[in-house]
């Protein structure tokens, strides 16, 4: 998440950040994309505090956030009470697949992709049930495992779910494949992630599989799965392996200013501890010293500054603990934990394409940060703002853009407000932004960029396409909740 900006919901971009079996999770939305194997999340060295039941996705710009359940006791099914039939072993992380017996070739025209796909159709099923059975499969078998895990699975499950629905659509797209499971293995070295976990997570995985969708499973199947995890996992592993070799695992950033937009939503600066790399459009990942465990995503709202300093807008959901922790609790003077930059709602220096911006509520964020970022190169080129949200009272950030609308004669800004009169913006359209960007252009010639809750994105995306934009130049960070939804 949906770019993610901030609401304990995620807007994702994205994705964004988020992995298979992400422990401490984003289930606050934009607290949002994005999808790997183990998200491991132990406890920060040299922290202090309780460990947290995890929320969800809390990123980028504003999500219609997911609210977040409160930690609740849930029994696991036994694993020891019904075993699931045998998979084969995962090879060791970075090791060749053990020698043995191989598999019956396949006699049929399924390629490895289509095995997969009918397994995890017929999965899909039972996702509940095959996700609560992986995890106590897991934690029965490698208990040291457990501590790296909130306290509360119910969004991480859904989380796997999602995650693994996701990278299977994306199984014959090596390209997107491969910078989605990469931007994951980055992610994950800020949870304590290490390369003897995957082996673990994958032969739990096999088992599941194996118990929840044996209509599909067999020799095949089975040997079609151990490949593409062998796969998968390396590819995280490398990731995470160039990655630690230039950067650190997270960033620790002090507070220096909070301001209070709305009761909901704060405008925070933080200063990291050591230069902090990233470009205008992406998002990080966030966690607080009051939810140890808990990680969720926002998208920086500036785009870098000489200075060092980073910005972030927050909006707190109900049952949002890091959104409500960060609006409500957070002052100058407290230390946040940043993860590494990611997303890829960049913008292209050395294309002259007008860009066409659509962001709703919290996810105007980004798209600030994109306006600032081309204004920094000197060089103009039209940019189109269309900045929605439900209410007049939710354009927290109207006054900023407009002042940028002045200094800069190439940017428009079109605030569009769904629910009643725009009283408090003389300027508002009124109705839905998709609406409202169809009554102008054309846009034919517009590179779009989106962020904002993943229902906006979706009808952001198709509303593009329809007027005349090529998916290939529309660009938001909602990877994973769209691809697994099928846009």
């Amino acid at each position: 998440m949906t770019t993610m900006s901030g609401s304990d919901g995620a807007s994702a971009a994205g994705n964004g950040g988020r992995g298979w079996f992400t422990p401490a999770s984003d289930a606050e939305a934009a607290e949002r994309p994005a999808p790997g194997a183990l998200d491991a999340t132990p406890t920060p060295q040299g922290r202090t505090g309780t460990a947290a039941a995890e929320p969800g996705p809390e990123r980028r710009a504003e999500a219609e956030p997911q609210a977040e359940a409160a930690p609740r006791a849930e029994a696991a099914p036994d694993p020891a009470a019904s075993p699931a039939p045998a998979a084969s072993p995962v090879p060791a992380a970075g090791s060749a697949p053990a020698a043995g017996p191989a598999p019956a070739p396949a006699t049929g025209p399924l390629a490895d992709s289509e095995l997969i796909r009918t397994s995890m159709d017929e999965l899909e099923r039972s996702a509940d049930a095959a996700t609560a059975y992986f995890y106590a499969l897991l934690f029965v078998q490698y208990p040291h495992l457990r501590e790296m895990f909130p306290a509360a699975m119910d969004n991480q499950r859904d989380r796997l779910f999602r995650a693994l629905l996701t990278a299977v659509r994306l199984y014959d797209d090596g390209k997107l494949l491969g910078d989605y499971l990469a931007n994951l293995g980055r992610g994950h070295r800020k949870y304590g992630t290490l390369p003897t976990h995957y082996p673990a997570v994958g032969e739990c995985l096999m088992a599941a599989i194996a118990r929840y969708a044996p209509n599909s499973w067999g020799p095949r199947t089975e040997a079609a799965w151990v490949r593409a995890y062998t796969a998968i996992s390396q590819t995280m592993i490398d990731a995470a392996a160039e990655d630690e070799r230039r950067a650190p695992a997270w960033w620790d950033a002090e507070i220096v200013s909070h301001e209070l937009r709305t009761p909901e939503i704060a405008v925070l600066t933080v200063r990291p501890d050591q230069p902090y790399p990233f470009r205008a459009g992406q998002y990080t990942s966030l966690e607080t010293p009051w939810w140890p465990r808990v990680w969720r995503h926002y998208s920086f709202a500036s785009a870098p500054r000489p200075d060092g300093l980073l910005t972030f807008h927050v909006k707190s959901v109900p049952a949002g603990w890091v959104s409500t922790a960060l609006v409500q609790r957070a002052r100058p003077g407290d230390v946040l934990r940043l993860g590494p930059p990611a997303g890829s709602m960049v913008v292209d220096h050395r294309a002259d394409s007008g860009l066409l911006c659509l962001g709703g509520g919290t996810g105007i964020a980004p798209i600030k940060a994109l306006v600032e970022d081309v204004a920094g190169q000197g060089r103009p080129r039209p940019v189109e703002v269309f900045y929605g949200a439900r209410t007049s009272h939710d354009l927290y950030d109207l006054e900023t853009m407009l002042r940028l609308k002045e200094r800069h004669r190439w940017l428009s800004v079109r605030p569009v407000v769904a629910a009643g009169a725009a009283q408090a913006a003389a300027e508002a359209l009124a109705g839905e932004l998709p609406d409202a960007v169809r009554r102008y252009g054309p846009w034919s010639a517009y590179d779009g960029y989106l962020s904002g809750p993943p229902g906006m994105i979706r009808t952001g995306v198709e509303t593009l396409v329809g007027l005349g934009i090529p998916t290939h130049r529309i660009r938001h960070d909602s990877l994973d909740e769209l691809v697994a939804q099928g846009v």
